[in-house]
Protein backbone atom coordinates (compact mmCIF):
# COMPACT_ATOMS: atom_id res chain seq x y z
CA UNK A 1 0.00 0.00 0.00
CA UNK A 2 1.55 2.99 -1.12
CA UNK A 3 1.99 6.30 1.82
CA UNK A 4 0.81 9.75 1.22
CA UNK A 5 2.48 13.04 2.41
CA UNK A 6 1.49 16.07 3.10
CA UNK A 7 2.78 18.84 5.19
CA UNK A 8 2.07 22.28 6.32
CA UNK A 9 4.22 24.96 8.09
CA UNK A 10 1.78 27.22 10.73
CA UNK A 11 2.76 30.30 12.20
CA UNK A 12 1.74 29.93 16.11
CA UNK A 13 2.37 28.21 19.25
CA UNK A 14 2.39 24.52 19.26
CA UNK A 15 -0.29 24.81 21.71
CA UNK A 16 -2.70 26.20 19.93
CA UNK A 17 -1.55 24.19 16.96
CA UNK A 18 -2.53 21.04 19.25
CA UNK A 19 -5.81 22.10 20.59
CA UNK A 20 -7.02 22.95 17.30
CA UNK A 21 -6.56 20.33 15.71
CA UNK A 22 -8.00 18.04 18.25
CA UNK A 23 -11.09 20.26 19.39
CA UNK A 24 -14.78 18.95 17.24
CA UNK A 25 -15.69 22.55 17.57
CA UNK A 26 -12.64 23.46 15.71
CA UNK A 27 -12.75 20.53 13.57
CA UNK A 28 -16.33 21.12 12.68
CA UNK A 29 -14.81 24.56 11.54
CA UNK A 30 -11.86 23.82 8.88
CA UNK A 31 -12.31 20.35 8.25
CA UNK A 32 -13.18 20.74 4.62
CA UNK A 33 -11.20 20.79 0.88
CA UNK A 34 -12.85 23.35 -0.21
CA UNK A 35 -15.58 26.32 0.34
CA UNK A 36 -18.42 24.33 -1.28
CA UNK A 37 -17.75 21.72 1.49
CA UNK A 38 -18.31 21.47 5.38
CA UNK A 39 -18.20 19.48 8.42
CA UNK A 40 -21.55 19.09 9.59
CA UNK A 41 -20.36 17.00 12.71
CA UNK A 42 -17.26 16.45 14.77
CA UNK A 43 -15.92 14.23 18.12
CA UNK A 44 -13.06 13.33 19.47
CA UNK A 45 -11.81 11.22 22.24
CA UNK A 46 -8.09 11.89 22.02
CA UNK A 47 -6.91 8.91 24.25
CA UNK A 48 -5.53 5.19 22.80
CA UNK A 49 -8.69 3.73 21.97
CA UNK A 50 -10.41 6.37 21.17
CA UNK A 51 -12.40 7.47 18.46
CA UNK A 52 -12.46 10.33 16.42
CA UNK A 53 -15.00 11.21 13.91
CA UNK A 54 -16.70 13.47 11.54
CA UNK A 55 -18.61 14.08 8.47
CA UNK A 56 -18.03 15.81 5.24
CA UNK A 57 -20.33 17.04 3.25
CA UNK A 58 -21.17 19.26 0.31
CA UNK A 59 -23.04 22.19 0.46
CA UNK A 60 -25.09 21.85 -1.91
CA UNK A 61 -26.29 18.36 -0.14
CA UNK A 62 -25.19 16.52 -3.18
CA UNK A 63 -22.43 13.80 -1.18
CA UNK A 64 -21.16 13.36 2.42
CA UNK A 65 -18.77 10.97 3.45
CA UNK A 66 -17.95 9.79 7.32
CA UNK A 67 -14.60 9.63 8.67
CA UNK A 68 -13.74 7.35 11.77
CA UNK A 69 -10.60 6.22 13.02
CA UNK A 70 -9.45 4.51 16.02
CA UNK A 71 -6.12 6.37 18.19
CA UNK A 72 -2.99 3.77 18.36
CA UNK A 73 -0.43 6.35 19.83
CA UNK A 74 -0.64 9.92 21.73
CA UNK A 75 2.35 12.12 22.55
CA UNK A 76 0.89 15.46 23.24
CA UNK A 77 2.76 18.23 21.31
CA UNK A 78 4.63 15.71 18.97
CA UNK A 79 2.81 12.23 17.62
CA UNK A 80 -1.03 11.29 16.63
CA UNK A 81 -1.24 7.74 15.15
CA UNK A 82 -4.45 6.21 14.24
CA UNK A 83 -5.89 3.62 11.85
CA UNK A 84 -9.09 4.34 9.89
CA UNK A 85 -11.69 1.67 9.71
CA UNK A 86 -10.48 -0.06 6.71
CA UNK A 87 -7.29 -0.39 8.31
CA UNK A 88 -5.02 1.70 6.51
CA UNK A 89 -3.07 3.94 8.65
CA UNK A 90 -2.77 7.84 9.69
CA UNK A 91 0.66 9.50 11.01
CA UNK A 92 0.43 13.01 12.29
CA UNK A 93 3.64 14.36 13.53
CA UNK A 94 4.63 18.26 14.91
CA UNK A 95 7.81 19.87 14.85
CA UNK A 96 7.93 23.30 16.74
CA UNK A 97 10.34 26.36 16.02
CA UNK A 98 10.22 29.87 17.01
CA UNK A 99 6.52 30.89 16.66
CA UNK A 100 5.91 27.93 13.86
CA UNK A 101 5.06 24.33 13.35
CA UNK A 102 5.16 21.96 11.01
CA UNK A 103 2.34 19.70 10.61
CA UNK A 104 3.23 16.02 8.34
CA UNK A 105 0.85 13.76 7.93
CA UNK A 106 1.09 10.53 6.39
CA UNK A 107 -0.81 8.14 5.41
CA UNK A 108 -2.07 4.74 3.20
CA UNK A 109 -3.59 5.62 -0.19
CA UNK A 110 -6.81 3.84 -0.28
CA UNK A 111 -7.67 2.32 -3.83
CA UNK A 112 -10.74 4.30 -4.99
CA UNK A 113 -9.13 7.45 -5.95
CA UNK A 114 -5.59 8.33 -7.37
CA UNK A 115 -2.90 9.05 -4.97
CA UNK A 116 -2.62 12.52 -6.87
CA UNK A 117 -6.40 13.03 -5.83
CA UNK A 118 -5.58 11.66 -2.41
CA UNK A 119 -2.59 13.76 -1.93
CA UNK A 120 -4.37 17.45 -3.19
CA UNK A 121 -7.44 16.73 -0.97
CA UNK A 122 -5.52 16.13 1.95
CA UNK A 123 -3.21 18.73 1.42
CA UNK A 124 -6.24 21.05 1.09
CA UNK A 125 -7.69 20.20 4.28
CA UNK A 126 -4.08 20.65 6.07
CA UNK A 127 -3.88 24.00 4.55
CA UNK A 128 -7.41 24.81 5.74
CA UNK A 129 -6.34 23.96 9.30
CA UNK A 130 -3.54 26.14 8.87
CA UNK A 131 -6.10 28.94 7.96
CA UNK A 132 -8.07 28.28 10.97
CA UNK A 133 -5.19 28.31 13.41
CA UNK A 134 -3.66 31.54 12.23
CA UNK A 135 -6.97 33.55 11.87
CA UNK A 136 -8.83 32.72 15.02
Amino acid sequence: MAKITVSVIINSSIDKVWNQLNNPKDIEQWNQASADWHCMNASNDLKVGGTLKSTMAAKDGSSSFDYEAIYDTIIPNELIKYHLLDGRMVEISFQETTNQVLVTETFDAENQNSEELQKAGWQAILNSFKKHVENN
